[in-house]
């Protein structure tokens, strides 16, 4: 028992060490708005630091002349990995000072912001991308913003949270989330593979404008009502559910193209508003992910869901224009290309499936 005693030390008192040899994997920084100027401080742990500007010893990053020698290194790794923007304009970050901390074991690292807006006048949103310490999965860094001296907002960036759109309700906050979300209603539909296949092969089987304007506006008013309903947090299913379930939906619209022809029913637009509610989920999954302005809450929801039209009626235009060239050209040749489209689309779908079921 006791041999058995003492080897249980040795193995504690060989691993302990390195596991708190770098006990606070936190960063934080503190970003000040005051008339019109951007200022902040960055405290970082110096194991992270040593680890990402290659220095041997930590400790020695809190000598004062050894962590003014690497000034340019330390910049260059705050200014790659901290990125900021106001009213869609980038800020350009420098370092004024330097200051090591001992009783923390980090660096306190004074940060000076060139904002091109005018004398004293305030951003309508300040966009924030975070990610100083990649090669640490479990990194997080602490944002604090100040307005005027007051704390007004506190936000934790970690590895699966990287950018954060901060708006201070300025004049300019209605227009800069118009700008911002517009954009990304846009680029999520063209960005998503999942929502582009289903809009296509719900066009597939070509038809009418008539029949086409219908399928369409059946897709848009359901994930319309959903997309609103889960970024008022009214309703908020779980990822885990609705990815799965959007990629269910593109199964099901190729195998209904399949069976379009011996059935005879075209119920497309019944298709479409049904799983419609499913992908407006999706939808606000991203849209939450930009963090919703309570003082503009109805104008991001608009604006998102307008940028989100915008890009599907630009598949659809496509789409149904190279689809309607076909038909006109050979039937034939229309028929393969709706056989062939439905079976990739339902190949995709399962494969979307499996993926976000069991992996």
């Amino acid at each position: 028992m006791l041999l058995r005693a003492v080897l249980i030390l040795l193995i504690l008192g060989y691993f302990v060490p390195a596991v708190y040899a770098h006990p606070i994997p936190f960063s934080y920084l503190d970003l000040r708005l005051n008339q019109g100027k951007l200022e902040g401080t960055l405290t970082a742990h110096i194991e992270d630091l040593a680890h990402d500007l290659n220095v041997s010893t930590p400790a020695s990053l809190l000598d004062e002349k050894f962590a003014e020698s690497k000034r340019e290194a330390i910049r260059e790794l705050v200014k790659s990995r901290l990125l900021l923007a106001a009213d869609g304009q980038a800020v350009d970050v420098e370092l004024s000072r330097i200051e090591p901390l001992r009783d923390r074991q980090a660096l306190s690292i004074e940060l000076r912001m060139e904002m091109f807006t005018g004398p004293d006048s305030k951003p309508g949103a300040l966009r924030i991308q975070c990610a100083l310490f990649p090669y640490d999965p479990q990194h997080q860094t602490f944002l604090n913003v100040y307005e005027e001296g007051t704390l007004v907002h506190q936000e934790i960036f970690t590895e699966d949270h990287q950018m954060f759109v901060y708006r201070t309700g300025g004049s300019q906050s209605r227009m800069s989330v118009i700008k911002e979300f517009i954009p990304a209603g846009i680029y999520h539909i063209f960005t998503g593979p999942d929502h582009v296949l289903f809009i296509i092969g719900l066009l597939l089987m070509g038809g009418s404008l008539v029949r086409l304007l219908s399928i369409v506006t059946a897709f848009t008013i359901a994930h319309s009502i959903t997309l609103s309903l889960a970024a008022l947090g009214i309703i908020n299913p779980s990822p885990r559910v609705i990815e799965p379930a959007i990629a269910l939906s593109i199964i099901y619209v190729g195998i209904d193209n399949l069976m379009v022809g011996k059935t005879g029913r075209d119920v497309r637009a019944w298709i479409a508003f049904f799983f419609g509610f499913v992908h407006g989920f999706g939808f606000a999954g991203v849209l939450r992910e930009f963090g919703l302005p309570r003082e503009a809450l109805g104008w991001s929801l608009f604006a998102f869901n307008f940028g989100v039209e915008i890009g599907q009626a630009c598949i659809v235009v496509v789409a149904a224009f190279l689809l309607a060239a076909i038909r006109k050209r050979s039937e034939a040749v229309s028929r393969r290309v709706v056989i062939a489209g439905s079976v990739c689309v339902s190949l995709a779908g399962t494969y979307w499936f499996i993926q976000r079921v069991f992996f």
